[in-house]
């Protein structure tokens, strides 16, 4: 039997039941396969079943505010990908009469949509002849053939993408191979791989040539940034605070923070800063006590950030402030809404 026959009978047997393939509504595969970048199905259908529930419709997507979509994606990390989906939903309802294109190359034209998801969209919903591949599709093809390039670089994504398009061509169910393949690499060729039960072990070149450990090759990692966050967390005499929106291209992008002060270092003593001296000579702003600052580490994918939270008691009142109270009604990044529940609520 060819492997793309044996990848397809293994996966109509052991295919998971997810919610996302109860039908080949292109709606669904889109917010799915958002959902999917970066997240683990375990976690991701949680959060599809909840975003669905709240916009079962595209419609329903793009007549929210973006402040309702955000609020449903926190927790998921990568912001930008729900603030795409909402920008998307409310082109295709004003200008594409609600569809989703049904070609890869219309698709790639939308914001948020890359080649992963037009690839999959288009083969899964309207039986199309484009190859999806992720990290679990590298893993397994890279093994399987015994590619020994880098699968992080240009030329050995180049190298799985004509594999997987040169197999795609051999069966009449594009979308369910694309997922046979996503879902083998999930579930048998994992990071540690269930080689004696794999169905391929006597085709896999890694396995045959004892190299499964050494494969897939990844390039040498880049050292991760380091930055020092310093949140001021106002706190007035009637519980009010001042909170405002990230509109810097950056990490947390349209969140919502306290002010923020970023230093290049670790800083016990924020009295003595001088950005926060002058942002309290600006507001004129009457200190009553400064306590002792509350401090976690959080790790992003290039990014390790040490953030540490001010409390600050002010005597006065704040007339702009944000009730504390309210505050759960705001899109925080975790770390900060970690911070609010624990020590301000």
């Amino acid at each position: 039997m060819t492997i793309v026959k044996d990848l397809l009978n293994w996966y109509n047997f052991n295919k998971r039941d997810l919610p996302w393939r109860k039908d080949k509504d292109p709606y669904r595969v889109w917010i799915s396969e958002i959902i999917l970048q970066q997240t683990r199905i375990s976690k991701g259908e949680k959060y599809f079943n909840d975003f669905i529930n709240n916009f079962p419709t595209i419609n329903d997507l793009a007549h929210a505010s973006q402040e309702e979509v955000l609020k449903q994606w926190e927790g998921l990390g990568y912001y930008n990908r729900a603030i795409n989906l909402h920008e998307t939903s409310k082109l295709i309802v004003n200008k594409l009469n609600s569809n989703l294109p049904k070609s890869y190359d219309d698709l790639i034209k939308l914001k948020g949509i890359g080649e992963y998801t037009a690839s999959a969209i288009s083969s899964i919903c309207f039986n199309k002849y484009n190859s999806v591949v992720d990290g679990n599709v590298l893993r397994f093809l890279s093994r399987l053939y015994g590619i020994k390039q880098p699968i992080d670089s240009l030329k050995g994504k180049k190298k799985i993408k004509e594999i997987s398009s040169n197999l795609i061509v051999k069966t009449e169910n594009p979308g369910d191979f694309n997922q046979a393949m996503m879902e083998f690499g999930s579930l048998v060729c994992t990071p540690f791989p269930y080689c004696e039960t794999c169905i391929f072990k006597s085709k896999c070149r890694s396995f045959i040539n004892r190299e499964v450990e050494l494969i897939p090759v990844k390039s040498k990692k880049k050292s991760k940034k380091t930055r020092y966050l310093n949140y001021i967390v106002l706190r007035d005499i009637r519980g009010r605070t001042i909170i405002n929106q990230r509109d810097k291209k950056d990490i947390w992008f349209r969140l919502y923070q306290f002010p923020l002060i970023e230093t290049d270092m670790l800083i016990n003593n924020i009295h003595e800063n001088h950005e926060f001296i002058d942002y309290i000579n600006e507001n004129k702003l009457e200190l009553k006590k400064i306590g002792n600052p509350l401090r976690v580490k959080h790790i992003l994918t290039h990014q390790t950030l040490f953030i540490s939270f001010h409390l600050i008691y002010l005597k006065e009142i704040i007339n702009n402030g944000t009730e504390i109270s309210n505050l759960k009604n705001y899109t925080f990044p975790v770390p900060i809404s970690n911070f609010i529940s624990k020590y301000l609520t």
